[in-house]
């Protein structure tokens, strides 16, 4: 294929030559033409390829959601598989298998809206009615933590607002009382006492000096000691959970390392993840590429063959 047409000069039977400059070009001015017009085959590729590149960055709108955490604190009740569905809609956004008690989700992104969290028994197919369903609303730039609490016999879902943020120099905690066979318990944090704390409720957040802390939780006479690192402005979610002695045990959940920073997230609990849009355009625009990546490279080729042909005229 011809990038430019032949140029032809006009000849007539019996006319003499034109007095003026042929209109066919010099071999160096046509080789000087190819070169330009290869360059410039060579110049638009490169810009056409990077050009969803940048557009994309720039016309991408900024993400607006908030952070979803799923948690089974129920004692007694045995593992289930978690399901996280937009409102009224019959596909999963997110499934967790096989969550046993004492284990949290890290933290998941998603959309602003409304959505039903439901549990069903570990390994039971999604047809399967749920054990227990209840519905959160995600608020821009807001963090929630969905836990499974009660006894195994009277099993609730209760969202929990969490917090992002604490002043300069200090932390934020709060502390959930997920044990029941500690059914009370009391709290000492960093020297202050929190109270006694009966089975299934939780405090506010309070806060309390950045730095090495050490969390006292006490039923009866047995006593759980332990220390924590509360980096400044980070916020976290003591959890008392049921143990085989008489001492209660304590699972220390990371809600947010600062107020600039996405959820920290939980303890594995055998996460499944999410879809994930953003993996599936980058994979859409891979035979884009491909073509314009051909089109550089035959540009470069055109390029380089004009300039030898130029050189050698």
């Amino acid at each position: 294929m011809r990038l430019f047409p032949r140029a032809t000069a006009r000849t007539g039977s019996s006319a003499r030559p034109s007095p003026r400059p042929s209109s066919k070009p010099s071999s160096r001015h046509s080789s000087r033409s190819a070169a330009l017009g290869a360059a410039a085959v060579l110049t638009l590729s490169a810009a056409v390829l990077a050009g969803p590149a940048a557009a994309g960055a720039s016309a991408a709108p900024a993400w607006s959601g908030g952070w979803l955490r799923l948690a089974h604190f129920s004692p007694g009740t045995p593992p289930v598989d978690v399901y996280l569905y937009p409102f009224g809609g019959s596909k999963a956004a997110m499934v967790l298998k096989s969550v046993s008690y004492g284990h949290a989700s890290p933290y998941e992104s998603v959309a602003t809206g409304q959505y039903t969290v439901a549990m069903r028994k570990a390994g039971d197919p999604a047809s399967v009615s749920p054990v227990i369903s209840s519905t959160v609303r995600v608020v821009e730039g807001r963090a929630y933590t969905v836990a499974g609490l009660g006894p195994n016999s009277a099993l609730q879902l209760r969202t929990l607002s969490d917090q992002l943020s604490a002043p300069q120099g200090q932390a934020a905690v709060r502390v959930i009382q997920a044990s029941l066979s500690q059914p009370a318990v009391a709290v000492q944090l960093a020297a202050q006492d929190q109270g006694s704390l009966r089975f299934p409720t939780s405090t506010p957040y309070r806060t309390v000096s950045a730095g090495s802390t050490t969390v006292r939780v006490s039923a009866g006479a047995a006593t759980t000691s332990r220390t924590v690192q509360l980096t400044g402005r980070s916020t976290h979610t003591l959890v008392v959970l049921s143990s085989t002695g008489s001492a209660p045990g304590l699972l220390d959940l990371t809600d947010s390392a600062g107020p600039s920073r996405q959820p920290n997230g939980g303890v594995d609990a055998g996460f499944g993840g999410l879809d994930q849009p953003k993996a599936a355009a980058e994979g859409s625009r891979t035979p884009q590429l491909v073509g314009w990546g051909a089109a550089l490279v035959i540009g470069s080729g055109l390029l380089v063959l004009s300039v030898r042909r130029l050189r050698r005229g």
